[in-house]
């Protein structure tokens, strides 16, 4: 699976994982969050307690990952752990959705970018979907010219991220301060909330914006010596991102009293527009557009690897098994971004996107699932990294994405509900793949 004629190229490192789970994990939710949860949160310490407690959770998660990755070193993500263990359909909705959610989130970051540029450069808005669009299509292109090229871009874009991020932090810290603080906004908690209740919503939102710590394992095959690099690459990097995080929030309570920020939409945009007035904007538009690129590039990245690891195992497309000579699966690649386009033509990819939150949650839990399984059916498997403190650590996280995943049903049902049809008209879609004889798991070779 490693010659440039039918299979990925063994040819990535530690600091591709590094980057891409950087690029894929810091996205605008940072930015955001902070208002939401200073909304929900009393308190400084609480505030930032959080933020701690979801980096752990986060941590918890790709210590159980970790140990499926370096047991089964196959591109394509947790599709490819549950097909393994739960069977060809649970493989096919995990990639399906993995896939196509994947992909409404490219278009979802594109067009953050896309109305950053529009008023930087005072465009007309209706630029901005068009530039979207651009974006993801200058990406694909260079994408196109083989993973080695992806690995650059990959690394620069994280690179130019987190100082952009950097300089928001800095920015905070010289020039903010109490006595500059703006005039305090009403808070977004209601009265009626119970402590737990504010609890559990700002942990959920804090664990969506560490969300994308995973995407080493989208290139398991590719990286040179997956049994160290998986481990180290999401470890490492998920202690840049927690320390980045923390940073930004120390600064924005630095800058303005919490109370200021607390439920504001754009938390960064606040705290920015209380220290340099209506410059204030132009710098968190440039620092988005400076800092969004990589997640575009990690999430076409991550989409062609999902997407030809189904169709390698019979459950896509033929089709999108080809792969160029420089290792960049072409079809699967250019259907991944076209797929994205469309999204932004048809302006769908919120929808999208909140509908396939519940099949992420759904996909991390049949992962820790996995490692039970796995541990119970294959207890003499290799395993080059074993996960520390299971089965408690694994059971902790499980138990939270069970939780995490009952209390988005309740608090979505209209989504939830949408997911539930999609689920149930997703049979017959697979049932007519099944005919098309899936190929043996691959993962089948490294359990025995």
């Amino acid at each position: 699976m490693s010659n440039s004629q039918n299979g990925l190229l063994k040819i990535l490192g530690l600091s591709f994982g590094l980057a891409v789970a950087v690029g894929n994990t810091i996205g605008g939710g940072i930015l955001r969050t902070p208002g939401e949860i200073a909304g929900l949160l009393p308190g400084i310490p609480a505030f930032l307690g959080i933020w701690l407690i979801g980096g752990l959770y986060a941590l918890l998660g790709a210590n159980a990952l970790a140990e499926l990755g370096t047991m089964m070193p196959l591109s394509g993500g947790q599709y490819v752990y549950a097909r393994r263990v739960f069977g060809d359909y649970a493989g096919f909705v995990v990639g399906l959705m993995d896939w196509i959610s994947t992909c409404a989130s490219i278009a979802a970051i594109s067009i953050v970018i896309g109305e950053s540029l529009v008023n930087v450069f005072s465009l007309s808005q209706n630029l901005a979907s068009p530039i979207a669009m651009g974006i993801v299509a200058a990406f694909t292109i260079l994408l196109l010219r083989g993973t080695k090229l992806g690995d650059t871009a990959q690394r620069i874009t994280s690179i130019a991220k987190t100082l952009a991020l950097l300089v928001l932090v800095a920015a905070c810290f010289i020039f903010g301060g109490r006595s500059q603080a703006a005039p305090v906004s009403a808070r977004a908690a209601t009265a009626t909330a119970s402590a737990f209740a504010a609890f559990l919503l700002a942990a959920q939102s804090v664990i969506y914006t560490y969300d994308g710590w995973s995407g080493p394992i989208y290139f398991s095959e590719e990286l040179d010596d997956p049994g160290r690099q998986i481990p180290r690459s999401m470890f490492y990097s998920l202690g840049l991102v927690a320390a980045i995080y923390l940073l930004i929030n120390l600064a924005f309570v630095y800058a303005l009293p919490l109370a200021s920020f607390a439920g504001s939409s754009l938390a960064a945009g606040t705290v920015a527009h209380a220290i340099f007035g209506s410059a204030g904007e132009l710098l968190v538009r440039v620092v988005v557009i400076v800092s969004l690129p990589s997640a575009v590039n990690a999430c076409l990245l991550i989409a062609s690897r999902t997407f030809y690891s189904m169709s390698r195992d019979g459950l896509g497309v033929r089709p999108a098994t080809r792969v160029n000579p420089g290792g960049t699966p072409t079809v699967a690649l250019v259907a991944s971004g076209a797929v994205a386009v469309g999204f932004l033509a048809s302006g769908t990819f919120e929808t999208i996107i909140a509908i396939a939150a519940f099949f992420f949650v759904g996909g991390y839990t049949l992962s820790f699932c996995a490692v039970f399984a796995l541990r119970h059916r294959a207890p003499q498997a290799l395993r080059p990294y074993r996960a520390f403190g299971h089965p408690w650590s694994t059971g902790f996280v499980l138990i939270g994405s069970l939780a995490f995943l009952a209390s988005a049903v309740v608090a979505d049902r209209r989504n939830s509900l949408f997911a539930l049809g999609i689920l149930l008209a997703s049979y017959p879609v697979y049932r007519l793949r099944r005919r098309a004889s899936p190929s043996p798991s691959p993962a089948a070779q490294y359990l025995s």
